[in-house]
């Protein structure tokens, strides 16, 4: 059981590293900026449960805390103060697309030369991690800053609706 279990952690590692690299394609494709965002919190999201399963769970609490909540809240304000009816978000893709395409074949070339060339060394790890032991953690330490940082979401969200209601009165 054990071994599953490990194996299942593993599991987990591949798929939201996968997941996060999605969401970071979707920040260099997609063209609205609230999609951009989203995508942005997306791949935050996934590095913090990256974070989780590797075991550092201070540094995972506060990608959620702080970054995906604090952080992703000020940009989204900032996009909804755009005027997303500008024209130059209904391009599909951006004028450095190919340059940017060309970039990307050269680092994924360079990491592939780099990972061929790594000599496998066996992992050691000082403590196993598990699931529970995560949840344990998460409210033994972090549950006061979970449920302020849920508050204050749920106050910017409200603030947020305010501003666009009471801007839009003036485009008719």
């Amino acid at each position: 059981m054990e071994a599953l279990l490990q194996e299942f952690d593993t599991l987990l590692l591949y798929v939201f590293a996968g997941l996060s690299l999605a969401g970071a394609i979707a920040m260099l494709v997609l063209q609205h900026p609230m999609r951009v965002a989203m995508a942005l919190v997306a791949t935050m999201i996934w590095l913090g449960a990256i974070y989780g399963l590797v075991g550092v769970h201070f540094i995972a609490a506060f990608q959620i805390l702080i970054y995906v909540s604090a952080v992703m809240v000020f940009i989204i304000y900032v996009i909804m103060l755009l005027d997303v009816r500008d024209m130059a978000y209904t391009r599909r893709y951006a004028g450095l697309l190919i340059p940017g395409a060309i970039a990307a074949v050269v680092f994924f070339g360079v990491l592939a030369a780099t990972l061929w060339r790594t000599v496998e060394v066996p992992l050691t790890t000082t403590a196993a991690f598990g699931i529970g032991q995560f949840a344990v953690d998460f409210l033994q330490q972090y549950w006061l800053q979970f449920e302020v940082t849920s508050v204050l979401l749920v106050a910017a969200v409200v603030a947020a609706i305010a501003v666009v209601k009471a801007g839009g009165k003036d485009h008719g």
